[in-house]
């Protein structure tokens, strides 16, 4: 392994393709860890796939974006084409998927949304990413989402190293019109997002090569399937959202990236009411990758607190600011007062105040419907499923009522134990395998 590039001491390898070796290492100038990308010697000795990583370099250099992997410097060393960017502790989506399966829904809204700011800066700068998937998406352990790899972008700034008539990508992901080598615009990363939200709502792709027909030729003219059918939980309004990015023809699509991130962001206000960052840190810590330390250090304990924390807003540092202002000024006004004589100060010897009152444990509750149910629990009206949060209940036994419109209700008892929101109880309820259709009803063949 090489010890050193550059200003750079090599650390560890962290990855390793076809043409390409990621190295982690320390800047020894700015005392920061670094990612190298080392392009093989003997893929170095092509000069089209050369003349593409250093263009990757250039691209890259040129964008400053919370979303997107920062480069710092590129070199050329033994024998070699090396790019030093950001290193991002964390775990691609790609691997994420392969250990979690579906994400929940409002984890993969929170992803899909990052990404499409992303694609809405370069697109607005004249680049075509052209290999959105799972393996360019890099989720950092602190809940940062990073678009990575454009090494086959395509960037107005330069001419086009790809051969007219030849489509190029990773054939899951591709846009009809890339399969076809067509010219390709910012709407066609926009269908190749579309796959990766389906992906990650449904656990698979929604193009899958069978014994009759490629992948190809089923994203160039065949309808995907829907995505509530493979999960019924899926609330409809984002059902939609991924619907319009698979639309076969780039006209029908989506225009923009931007209309992509306002249809997001108008779905997830309704649904999540944390930081985006804090709640990705929280799904992070359920699955493992994470500890509670970790989860502690990234996401303040505000998160979560009942009644509108001042982390649950994506505007934090200005909320926490202006908390952290209101008591400096309280406190110098509680002193003021104090010295005018307007405050009683206790005597020594004053009754001791009284005692706090008990703490009562609480647990979580998490209400699965199928198809959908609206959910009442000891009496009380909570909302529709999909519930956007888990139910936060007393420690103890409580009664889900769940009602639906072509069905008889349904109610279960359970026994709610101390818990955080992030391993929640969960009931299911299944009207079509448990309840009772009601008279004159029929189930539509679309399902509820």
């Amino acid at each position: 392994m090489i010890e050193r590039i550059g200003n750079c001491r090599i650390v560890e390898e962290v990855a390793a393709g076809g043409m390409a070796v990621v190295y982690r290492a320390i800047h020894d100038t700015l005392g920061r860890t670094v990612a190298i990308k080392a392009l093989k010697s003997s893929a170095a000795l092509e000069e089209h796939i050369a003349t593409r990583f250093e263009r990757e370099a250039k691209s890259l250099a040129a964008l400053q974006h919370e979303n997107i992997i920062s480069v710092y410097d590129f070199h050329r060393e033994h024998g070699s084409l090396f790019i030093v960017m950001e290193y991002v502790s964390g775990i691609d989506l790609y691997d994420l998927l392969d250990r979690s399966g579906r994400l929940p829904f409002d984890v993969a809204a929170i992803l899909a949304l990052q990404v499409a700011r992303a694609l809405d800066y370069i697109h607005y700068r004249g680049i075509v990413h052209r290999d959105i998937k799972p393996a360019n998406i890099m989720l950092a352990r602190q809940g940062g989402v990073k678009l990575m790899d454009f090494g086959i972008a395509r960037d107005k700034s330069f001419t086009d190293l790809t051969e007219a008539g030849i489509g190029i990508g990773t054939p899951a992901y591709m846009s009809p019109e890339q399969i076809l080598g067509d010219k390709l615009d910012a709407r066609s990363d926009l269908f190749s997002l579309g796959i990766v939200l389906y992906q990650m709502l449904t656990g698979s792709k929604p193009f899958i090569e069978d014994e009759q027909r490629s992948v190809m030729h089923k994203i160039r003219l065949e309808r995907h399937p829907r995505v509530r059918k493979l999960n019924p939980e899926i609330p409809r309004e984002l059902e939609r959202i991924v619907d319009k990015c698979l639309e076969k023809q780039p006209r029908d699509r989506w225009q923009s990236a931007q209309q992509v991130v306002m249809a997001l962001e108008r779905f997830l206000a309704r649904y999540v009411e944390i930081n985006y960052h804090a709640r990705l840190v929280m799904f992070l810590k359920a699955q493992g990758i994470i500890t509670q330390l970790e989860a502690d250090e990234y996401v303040s304990p505000l998160v979560g607190v009942p009644g509108g924390s001042a982390a649950g807003q994506p505007n934090l540092a200005a909320r926490l600011t202006v908390r952290r202002g209101l008591t400096v000024q309280g406190v110098i006004t509680g002193v003021l007062l104090l010295m005018l004589g307007l405050i009683h100060v206790a005597p020594l010897g004053a009754a001791a105040p009284a005692p706090p009152a008990p703490v009562i444990e609480r647990g979580h509750l998490r209400v699965v419907a199928f198809p959908w149910a609206e959910v009442a629990v000891d009496g009380i009206a909570i909302g529709v499923t999909p519930l956007a949060a888990p139910i936060e209940l007393e420690v103890g036994r409580h009664v889900v009522l769940a009602t639906h419109p072509w069905y008889a209700p349904l109610e279960r008892a359970i026994e709610v134990g101390p818990g955080a929101a992030t391993a929640p109880v969960e009931v299911v309820i299944d009207f079509e395998r448990d309840g009772q259709l009601l008279p004159g009803k029929a189930v539509p063949k679309e399902g509820l």
